[in-house]
């Protein structure tokens, strides 16, 4: 089973709001790119993230760490 996304992946989800470079996404994650992030998390993995859960992803680096916590995710069908 494949592990959470690491940072290199979240960061290639955010860099995709705005259509940015991944150097270009910061560390800092605001309501939108929230938003955007998932979206992405959700259609990728099937997967519902809770109003709890949203909060703690503030940061890269706290989504990272959250979607760690979360286990391993699969995609639809897998």
């Amino acid at each position: 089973m494949p592990a959470a996304p690491g940072r290199d992946e979240v960061v290639a989800m955010l860099a995709g709001f705005g259509d940015r470079t991944p150097e270009e996404v910061p560390e800092g994650i605001d309501s939108m790119e929230l938003a955007w992030l998932v979206h992405q998390i959700e259609q990728r993995y099937d997967r519902h993230l809770d109003d709890a859960t949203l909060a703690r992803m503030t940061t890269v680096s706290g989504a990272v760490d959250v979607l760690a916590a979360l286990g391993p995710l699969t995609g639809p069908g897998q």
